[in-house]
């Protein structure tokens, strides 16, 4: 299993490395409700010469198996825009990888966290990241506030990550355990 980090911006920021071993591979994943790549997948598709899976959050959280078993007996790529091991849910499908004994390999690329030093503040001046979700009507927790003020208070900056909307599920099929 490969993951493989995108960058920020399009096709052409994949690594030589990532680009060798997608047109290696046997199945290509691309993960695509943790950031936004700002092409279309056609475009991965059309430099890798073969297709690419896209894979939603409930592919990723629900699903994964599938694509765990196959990258026991082929080559497979898992790619995420931005860097590998910016979200848990990356992590977490490393994790699950190596405890069913399949060899993974990790290639890194620009994430928004080393990006950020491109607006003149220093990455180490920054405390805790934080995520804000996106609110509903009925859900508008503020737990991120404290977060935010404990940076602040000790004079460091905070990195805000806004949740995004991909293809989400209703409320009702999160209350009936099924996808709409």
């Amino acid at each position: 299993l490969n993951i493989i980090g995108l960058g920020l911006g399009d096709e052409k920021d994949i690594t030589l490395r990532g680009l060798e071993l997608c047109k290696e591979s046997e199945l290509i994943y691309l993960e695509a409700y943790t950031s936004i790549l700002m092409v279309g997948k056609e475009n991965l598709q059309a430099l890798f010469g073969k297709p690419v899976i896209e894979a939603d959050r409930n592919f990723v959280e629900s699903q994964v198996e599938e694509m765990l078993q196959a990258s026991l007996t082929k080559k497979v790529c898992f790619l995420v825009v931005g860097d590998p091991f910016c979200a848990t849910t990356h992590t977490d499908l490393y994790l699950r990888a190596v405890k069913m004994g399949i060899k993974v390999n990790v290639v890194h690329n620009a994430s928004i966290v080393s990006a950020i030093g491109c607006c003149g503040l220093q990455v180490y001046r920054f405390g805790e990241h934080v995520s804000i979700p996106y609110f509903t009507e009925k859900w508008r927790p503020y737990s991120f506030y404290d977060k935010i003020k404990k940076n602040r208070d000790i004079k460091l900056h905070t990195l805000l990550l806004l949740d995004i909307k991909v293809k989400e599920p209703t409320e009702k099929a999160l209350l009936s355990g099924k996808m709409e």
